[in-house]
């Protein structure tokens, strides 16, 4: 068999598996090091002075059209929300790059609203699975818009993380506690990487090494999503099937740990649609697994956090449980309260309704979200 066969086929043989589970560690280790990377880069093209040149992004609602127009570019809020910890590590501040992290989840739901278009010939269909793609969209849009303001006024999210961060961070040391060692693993990567943009001058070096930090993200969580979808589909679908329809916290649990199995929400809640258009789940059956997947996505962010050490480890591993709390603040919030569960829901069916009668509003609907508004938002924060 070969490689692209082993990625591919469903099946793997015991002789093939565990060589795929070495690639994944592999491909951890390298995520790990693209992070160290970025922050080195990042540190080296800014010379110290990341908040001056993320002044323009000091307005949150810029702050959050970055990490929108960024995931939903990109495809991948887990590559955006490593970036954004690699950044951080190199003194991007953490006020700045919250709103950045909100719209990465708000970017990220980009894909299964695309997905939803490919039933669009059977107005039926196409309803049901337009709802269950947009649902995602419109439970995250409620949770920026709770959240973000929250943050702006009081910093939630940012003294609970730091709270957060003194457990696991060493104040003396200002190192992860007991896993310093991901340090010594990272560095020959690092340094060699390094080394080689050394030859370009100033800040070229550094914005060097930021790219190659980015495109080994992008590779690594990209390699670790095909190897898992192979390793765990088996697992992956049973959870999902004999999970969802048992119950909100199942499903939401089951959301969680299969987006964590596959390392990919885009993934997960891509695989509902289908399921929704033809008619095997409901949304309200399919609503809590969509939550779930917020949750789990958070995993990579905090992964690559560990590989940070020196006295930014603590903003790092800050911005990445920030991530996580502000998925699980929203779970706990937005389908915790009565009057605010079923909004998303309703929002969902609304404007399948409409989509389905008017093709036309579904393409309003994704340009105007993931393009037009951001845009608007950043225009109006130039002016004002």
């Amino acid at each position: 068999m070969s490689n692209a066969e082993a990625l591919t086929s469903p099946q793997v043989s015991n002789s093939h598996r565990w060589r795929q589970w070495l690639l994944v560690v592999l491909m951890i280790y390298i995520l790990i090091s693209a992070v160290s990377i970025i922050g080195s880069g990042f540190k080296a093209a800014t010379g110290g002075h990341a908040q001056e040149l993320f002044a323009f992004a000091s307005n949150p609602y810029v702050g959050l059209v970055i990490g929108i127009i960024a995931t939903a570019l990109i495809q991948s809020s887990s590559t955006v929300s490593s970036l954004i910890v690699g950044m951080v590590a190199g003194g991007l501040p953490v006020h700045i790059a919250i709103p950045m992290i909100m719209g990465s989840n708000v970017g990220t739901t980009v894909t299964n609203t695309l997905v939803s278009l490919g039933h669009v010939r059977d107005k039926d269909e196409f309803r049901r699975a337009f709802s269950a793609a947009t649902v995602h969209d419109f439970f995250n849009l409620i949770a920026v818009a709770i959240f973000l303001p929250l943050e702006i006024m009081f910093g939630l999210l940012d003294k609970v993380s730091s709270w957060l961060t003194g457990f696991f961070i060493s104040p003396e040391s200002y190192s992860m506690s007991n896993i310093n060692v991901i340090k010594s693993l990272t560095k020959p990567l690092v340094n060699a990487v390094d080394t080689a943009t050394s030859v370009l001058p100033g800040s070229f070096a550094g914005v060097a090494m930021i790219l190659i930090g980015l495109v080994l993200i992008f590779f690594a969580i990209t390699y670790i999503g095909k190897l898992l979808k192979v390793l765990m589909v088996g697992r992956a679908k049973a959870i999902m099937h004999s999970a969802i329809g048992r119950g909100p916290i199942t499903g939401i649990a089951s959301g969680a740990l299969v987006t964590t199995f596959v390392q990919s929400s885009s993934t997960t809640t891509s695989l509902m649609v289908p399921l929704a258009g033809s008619g095997t789940f409901s949304l309200k059956q399919i609503y809590p697994f969509m939550l779930g997947a917020n949750i789990g996505t958070t995993v990579t962010a905090l992964l690559a956090a560990t590989a940070i050490t020196g006295s930014l480890a603590a903003s790092a591993l800050g911005i990445a449980l920030v991530h996580l709390l502000f998925n699980l603040f929203a779970v706990a919030v937005i389908f915790g309260l009565p009057f605010l569960r079923n909004l998303p829901i309703r929002g969902a069916e609304w404007l399948a309704d409409i989509a389905a009668e008017q093709k036309v509003y579904a393409a309003i609907w994704v340009l105007g979200v993931f393009i037009l508004v951001p845009m608007l938002l950043i225009l109006v924060s130039l002016i004002f």
